[in-house]
Order: structure tokens, then C-alpha cells, then sequence
């Protein structure tokens, strides 16, 4: 199959290309003017975007355990432009948290339809108490490498992603243990120093999670980890888009800090993504959905977004003045270099995946392809 359009992202500019799709892979890119099965004429074709941290929609949370809720949150995706994705745990008791896994490495193992499920993020039990945002605090327990590898096991191997708290790492322990087994550290809900943060770079920590967010601010004395995040520009930091977590001038804060390549857009999306405002139930917690989409604990506490990623792609350019070529790669190649899958993922290229979205001027979804695999609207 080949699809093709006047403006094709590739190599950082939109280029009229055609694009053949083989097998799950790109075969070629070619020139406009060949052959097209389905021409979507202006409109912009982006690879397909992969959200590193989302925790459910639809009524799901991935603590939920349950498969059929996995494999519908993976169809619906390619309505907002996603192709791959890591579902994300939240803190909670350790059966929940096995139980979690192991549906991810059961829904992963299975034929599936909709976006990749690339692994598992652990966010948390390992974080701090005094940033914990919306995680149940009497869960939350030392980073342990026992009991990381029980919770692995469980995954089948599948955590791919880990969010830490680094000062409570005794000696940096679970942080090297994890990136001497190729799982991504990500420093988050912490509330470590600038020094500490410096400190779990150097032991293998790659990324910060949802930078701003349930973590030590900045300040002119003492840094933090804001500070790191932005003066530690060979780590990744993850921020949520949806201009409620975090103000668009500090989002464009960030990206002129770290450049085009270090910064991942993620949706942090919650089960209540896809439903209208009210009260939902999150494991232990009640959340409100307001009317604006934000998700509050009943004391306020922001609590995760019901934020779509093609809206996150859009608040970059639109409302936060990122240069394109900067949010495309948020949303696409940043996370597939985070998780080491550069070389198939991000990219529109012979060889890669054929994960592409093409979106209309008003950055809504017009059609989706996951692995080759119409998944999402058309032309038709």
C-alpha cells in the first residue's frame, strides 16, 4: 500500500513523498508524483506518536488488571494519533501491582489490534512520600532490586521504564541494577537535590518524569530538580502539555533548555480520558474530572489528564510557540530513543515501522496506520 501527500515529514521539513507500506515496515519513500493508493493531498503526515506515560482511558486504569480494557485502550489510540505506548502503573499494593503486569505481558503476548504496547512503565512504589501527588502513601516503599526483579518477573520482562525517587536509592542500588539490565530510569515524585539528581545521572538515570510536576522546584539557591532538568540536558525530561500541569511559557522554558532532542511529550492520561466531568474511582482515591479535562484529588491535588496527544501536539505549537521540528520530535522519535527503539520507531524511513498519523490543519486525527495497519479514519 502507498499513501502519499504534499507535505511528508521527513529529515526535520515536509516534503511531497509517497510512502510504501509492506509487511508492517516502510518499504520505500518516494517521490509525490508515483503511484498512490490513498492520497490525503495537504494534509501533514508525521510518524505515528508514542506516549511513554499514560495510565488508562475509557473507564481503564492499567491497575485495573484486566485484558479486555488493555486491548480496547489500544484500538482507541490511534483516534489521537498514537501508535505505541507504555501503560503506566500506578502506586498501589503489590498483588495489584503483579496482577497489573502481568496483564500487560498477557495483552502484549496476544494478537492484538490498535497501538504497540511497547512494555510497562513502573511508576512508582519507589518514590517519596512528600511528592507523591496522587500515589497512596502507605504503598510506597524503598527502592529494593529484590523486589524490582519480582515485579519484573511478573511483566515477563516487560518494564521497560521505571520512575524513581533517587535520594531514596540507597547508593544508587536499584538505578544501576536497572540500567545494567536495559530498564530506563526516570527520575520522578521526588524530592532529591540538584547534587542528587546529578549524582543518579552519573549511576544511569536517563530521564525525569513530568518535569515541574511532584518534584523539588526550582529555586536560585537550591536548584532542585527542576534545575537539573534543565541544566542536565543529556537526560530526557517527560511534560504534560495540556497547559494545566504546566504554564505554555514554562513548557517553552523547557525545550529551549534541552533543545530538540531531550524532551518527551506525554499525556499522563487517567481512566476518566474519554468519559464526560465527574467523580471517578482510582484504585484507593475518588478523582474529579473538571470541566476543563484536569483531574483533581478531593484536596485539589492535580491528579494525572484526560489530555489526547494530538492535543498535546497541537498546545506545543499552538499555545506554547515550540518550533515544529522540536514538537514533532516530543511526540515521536525523543520516546522511541528513550526506550532504545530509534533504529524502527520515530521516523518516517525505509526500514522503519509503519506507524504513521496524518493529521488535518486543525491537528484532529484524519487517519492513523499502526504497523502498516489501517487503524484510524481514511480518506474513505
Amino acid at each position: 500500500m502507498i499513501i502519499g501527500s504534499r507535505r511528508v515529514w521527513i529529515s526535520g521539513g515536509f516534503v511531497p513523498a509517497g510512502i510504501e507500506m509492506l509487511e508492517g515496515k516502510i518499504r520505500r519513500v518516494l517521490s509525490y508524483d508515483a503511484a498512490v493508493d490513498e492520497d490525503f493531498g495537504d494534509s501533514r503526515i508525521f510518524p505515528g506518536f508514542i506516549d511513554v506515560h499514560a495510565h488508562g482511558c475509557f473507564g481503564f486504569d492499567t491497575n485495573d488488571a484486566n485484558l479486555e480494557g488493555l486491548q480496547k485502550w489500544a484500538r482507541s489510540l490511534p483516534a489521537e494519533g498514537v501508535t505505541a505506548f507504555l501503560p503506566t502503573t500506578v502506586t498501589q499494593d503489590m498483588k495489584t501491582l503483579h496482577a497489573a503486569l502481568k496483564n500487560i505481558d498477557e495483552a502484549a503476548s496476544k494478537e492484538y489490534s490498535g497501538a504497540e504496547i511497547l512494555g510497562a512503565h513502573l511508576e512508582g512504589p519507589f518514590i517519596s512520600k512528600k511528592y507523591k501527588g496522587a500515589h497512596v502513601e502507605q504503598f510506597i516503599v524503598k527502592p529494593d532490586i529484590a523486589l524490582f526483579q519480582e515485579l519484573q518477573k511478573s511483566s515477563g520482562g516487560r518494564i521497560r521504564l521505571v520512575t524513581l525517587a533517587p535520594e531514596e536509592d540507597d547508593d544508587f542500588a536499584l538505578t544501576r541494577f536497572c540500567a545494567e539490565t536495559g530498564v530506563m530510569v526516570s527520575i520522578g515524585h521526588s524530592g532529591a537535590t540538584f547534587e542528587q539528581a546529578a549524582l543518579s545521572a552519573s549511576n544511569g538515570a536517563v530521564s525525569m518524569t513530568h518535569v515541574y510536576n511532584a518534584m523539588s522546584p526550582y529555586n536560585h539557591r537550591e536548584p532542585g530538580l527542576v534545575g537539573a532538568a534543565l541544566y542536565c540536558n543529556h537526560l530526557f525530561g517527560e511534560i504534560i502539555c495540556d497547559c494545566i500541569h504546566v504554564h505554555p511559557a514554562a513548557i517553552a522554558n523547557l525545550f529551549r533548555a534541552k533543545g530538540p532532542d531531550h524532551v518527551i511529550a506525554i499525556t499522563d492520561s487517567l481512566s476518566a480520558k474519554g468519559c464526560a466531568a465527574g467523580s471517578f474511582k482510582i484504585g484507593q482515591d475518588t478523582i474529579e474530572i473538571y470541566p476543563d479535562g484536569s483531574a483533581h484529588l478531593p484536596n485539589g491535588t492535580l491528579a494525572g489528564s484526560t489530555l489526547r496527544m494530538n492535543e498535546s501536539f497541537r498546545n506545543l505549537i499552538v499555545r506554547a510557540a515550540v518550533p515544529m521540528e522540536s514538537a514533532v520530535n516530543a511526540c515521536t522519535i525523543n520516546p522511541a530513543r528513550l526506550l532504545k527503539l530509534d533504529s524502527r520507531k520515530g521516523r518516517i524511513s525505509s526500514g522503519y515501522d509503519a506507524d504513521i498519523v496524518v493529521l488535518k490543519d486543525d491537528y484532529s486525527v484524519l487517519a492513523t496506520y499502526c504497523r502498516g495497519n489501517p487503524s484510524f479514519g481514511g480518506r474513505g
